[in-house]
């Protein structure tokens, strides 16, 4: 059985991860990683090139995982201005064998790479064979959709995160109100994100008249607002950021109970991107499972589906390689 090279990439609105896996038979190991700025570069074709010119030995095939709708080859990233068509990309690395995936739907592929000790149990729920879903709060908002069928989960991308937020208590309409003033279109991923957790603290501090201390207002002008306000309610050191984490943590429950529902998921939920492995004492606390459930008829279907949190932030850069290789023949 030959060894073969898979270059896999995890393009996102932030950060662009590279690798080389080297795979023969059920053995893979990683040969090579670099991590990138993805604002530093003009585009997708430039960042491959760089970090290619080292590789010597020849590539079988490449995925690279990327935020946004993939249509036809072509997508419009919506947190970089980057155009990426999967063709002229091909031409620009000089690799034919190279495919654009959805960033949620290649860390769908890469769950059966994980070991157990890279989940959290949010819910233990039943162990069935059924559909399963994937839902991802980072940068934005990614979705995905995974079929059972013959024993396997089948992912499928979605674009879900840019659907309409749907409030269910009066602050949360309130919330709705004041971004609609400001964007107009009120998606999950204006509050499930980065972001999303900065727009809701804005919220609460003009709702509430808050006035703001100098040394948070000193830290939020040199550092991330996500980060900081998270690491802030964590540490409960300011009333309002745990308000605007505990309101996150509710939003986002709900919007998996609503995917899970749409998905059948049965077979359980999963919970990626980047923030909720750094917020994880606050979705064990339990408000994010009430939100989950809260769904009247359905409260015990729901109860029963297992959720987990995804704790590799390399899961997607995994499932790209794995995604590579199950196309490495054609």
């Amino acid at each position: 059985m030959k060894r073969r090279l898979i270059l896999a990439g995890d393009a996102g609105g932030t950060k662009t991860n590279l690798a080389v896996y080297a795979c023969k038979g059920t053995s893979r190991q990683k040969v090579r990683e670099q991590r990138f700025k993805s604002s530093d570069y003009p585009g997708l074709a430039e960042l491959l090139q760089d970090f290619l010119k080292p590789t010597q030995e020849r590539i079988s095939a490449a995925a690279i995982a990327i935020a946004g709708a993939i249509v036809d080859g072509h997508v419009q990233t919506p947190n970089l201005p980057w155009e990426v068509e999967q063709q002229r990309l091909q031409r620009a690395v000089g690799l034919t064998n190279l495919q654009l995936i959805n960033d949620l739907e290649a860390t769908a592929y890469g769950i059966p790479w994980q070991p157990e000790d890279q989940f959290a149990i949010l819910n233990i729920g039943k162990q069935r064979a059924g559909n399963a879903v994937l839902l991802a709060a980072g940068t934005g908002l990614g979705q995905s959709l995974l079929f059972f069928k013959d024993g396997e989960l089948y992912p499928s991308p979605s674009e879900g995160g840019h659907s309409d937020f749907g409030p269910t208590s009066e602050i949360q309409l309130d919330l709705w109100r004041f971004l609609q003033n400001e964007f107009g279109h009120v998606s999950y991923e204006r509050l499930l994100s980065g972001p999303g957790l900065y727009n809701i603290y804005r919220y609460l501090k003009t709702s509430q008249d808050f006035s703001e201390p100098s040394w948070f207002t000193e830290r939020l002008a040199k550092e991330d607002p996500a980060a900081l306000i998270a690491q802030t309610a964590l540490e409960n050191k300011l009333p309002i950021c745990v308000e605007a984490l505990d309101l996150f943590v509710s939003i986002y429950g709900a919007e998996a109970g609503n995917l899970a529902l749409k998905g059948l998921a049965i077979g359980g939920v999963f919970i990626g991107g980047g923030i909720a492995p750094k917020i994880l004492p606050k979705l064990q606390e339990g408000g994010f499972m009430r939100s989950f459930t809260a769904k009247g008829r359905y409260r015990d279907l729901l109860a029963a589906m297992p959720v987990k949190v995804i704790l590799n932030p390399k899961t997607a850069l995994d499932g790209a390689a794995r995604y590579g290789l199950m196309h490495s023949d054609s």
